[in-house]
């Protein structure tokens, strides 16, 4: 947004963040509520904001966008006081008089750097968190989802405190001019490669980070999965917003003896799903812009169509595929497809599945189907992943309870319920001791030195 004296907008959020306005419980459940009646109230307008994005219908707007935001505000109005109390933890009885607790204390003034995918979600429920944490914050909503951007922007400032909240449009230059400023907390979601760029402008000022990076999401098919179920499973989660997911299905990695079936499973879920012509199903989304369109129809050479592959670049349209034959160093296996392309690969052991999975970058979440426990066991006990699920995908974020984000290449930093509270406040430890009894009124002249001494000898062994 030209014109715009980011310094001055970060100066005015912290001079009211400093006056202490943030930091009462009453202020925090206030703007919770606002948020829930904002996302309640002006729903419509999001719902046709994302239908012209992303052509999103409302039964996935509202599960991941309108509704969940609503959701995990009044959640977090719920537990926030809960959160918001000290935790009382013991004192050692050579300190006594003294007790000690946790504080939780909020970080200050954070950037919120949303994403075009779920542009409602990326954008607020950062901010559900920030509210929670007692803390003022910038939104940058990502632009390639403008019309959504443009809805928050025209929103927040009626319905929550301006001296606190600030919606800032553009681009890369205006994201590069707020990563300039001073921030007490940075969230971003997005790729690997920007998460590097956000990582190093916070590290200027030490600032904490909160990075969801996403990833290349390995999803196992065993030989012992109901494999009805785990084709329809994987199909919800790979198709919906039409593979433009970061938590969805990357590629299956399917035990041989099992494959030919599956597949034919698949395809059966892919049509009982989006119909035998997707392009007029009213389910169906759309690629976000002709750039990404032509990168994932370049990913189409990568293997064989098992099904799909139909596109309109008018339409920016790109029908639900199945790749079959894929070579493993393809360019659909090196980088998130991030698009309705799903490659599906034969492995022979559980061996095999482990190797390839520690073979490449951390994943976001990583999915098993099996009806062997065992089996699951084995793979989560050897692999690692942000989140996992068994017998399901995708949904794991719509759980308030769990930790939500991503490990080494694909993100650092939980949040969604407590988690993001937790990420937005500093754990304060406060010991209270008291003066009235004092060794050195004791045993005269005793230094403060002598005495920390003493207190060495006299602490409890950690071994």
């Amino acid at each position: 947004m030209p014109g715009l004296d980011y310094a001055q907008i970060v100066a005015r959020h912290r001079n009211y963040f400093l006056s202490g306005a943030t930091r009462p419980v009453e202020w925090r459940e206030q703007q919770l509520t606002a948020l829930q009646t904002m996302m309640t109230e002006r729903a419509d307008e999001f719902y046709d904001a994302m239908w012209r994005d992303l052509h999103r219908n409302r039964v996935d707007a509202d599960l991941t966008d309108v509704k969940y935001v609503a959701d995990e505000a009044a959640y977090a109005r719920a537990h926030l006081r809960k959160w918001m109390h000290p935790q009382v933890v013991s004192t050692p009885l050579v300190l006594a008089p003294a007790h000690t607790k946790v504080r939780f204390d909020p970080l200050g003034v954070g950037l919120i750097i949303g994403a075009w995918n779920y542009p409602v979600m990326l954008a607020l429920s950062p901010l559900v968190a920030a509210i929670a944490g007692g803390n003022p914050a910038v939104i940058k909503p990502s632009e390639v989802a403008s019309l959504t951007a443009e809805a928050i922007a025209r929103n927040v400032p009626q319905y929550l405190d301006n001296k606190a909240f600030s919606v800032v449009l553009g681009g890369v230059p205006e994201t590069t001019a707020l990563l300039e400023q001073k921030w007490d907390h940075i969230f971003f979601t997005g790729g690997p490669s920007i998460g590097k760029v956000i990582m190093t402008a916070a590290a200027k000022n030490l600032t904490p980070v909160v990075l969801e990076l996403g990833g290349k999401n390995p999803t196992i098919v065993h030989s012992s999965a109901n494999l009805e179920v785990a084709a329809r499973r994987i199909a919800q989660g790979r198709w919906m917003n039409a593979g433009q997911t970061c938590t969805a299905p990357d590629h299956v990695l399917v035990f041989k003896d099992v494959a030919k079936p599956f597949l034919e499973h698949l395809k059966k879920a892919v049509i009982a799903q989006y119909g035998s012509d997707p392009q007029k199903s009213p389910d169906y989304g759309r690629i976000v812009s002709t750039r990404h369109f032509d990168r994932l129809v370049n990913l189409l050479s990568s293997g064989k169509v098992y099904h799909g592959g139909q596109h309109d670049r008018n339409d920016r349209f790109l029908a639900p595929t199945i790749l079959v034959n894929v070579p493993l160093d393809s360019p659909v296996m090196q980088e998130e497809v991030f698009g309705p392309i799903l490659p599906v690969i034969e492995v022979g052991s559980v061996e095999e599945v482990i190797g390839f999975i520690n073979a490449r970058p951390n994943p976001l979440g990583l999915y098993i189907f099996s009806e062997d426990q065992s089996i699951a066991e084995r793979i989560l006990d050897a692999t690692e992943s942000g989140d996992a699920v068994v017998n399901d995908c995708t949904i794991q974020p719509l759980i308030h309870e769990l930790p939500f984000g991503g490990v080494g290449n694909s993100g650092m930093g939980k949040y969604h319920g407590e988690w993001g509270f937790r990420a937005y406040t500093n754990a304060r430890g406060v010991l209270y001791h008291s003066t009235k009894i004092d060794l050195g009124v004791r045993y005269p002249p005793y230094s403060e030195h002598q005495r920390l001494r003493g207190l060495i000898g006299l602490l409890p062994s950690q071994h």
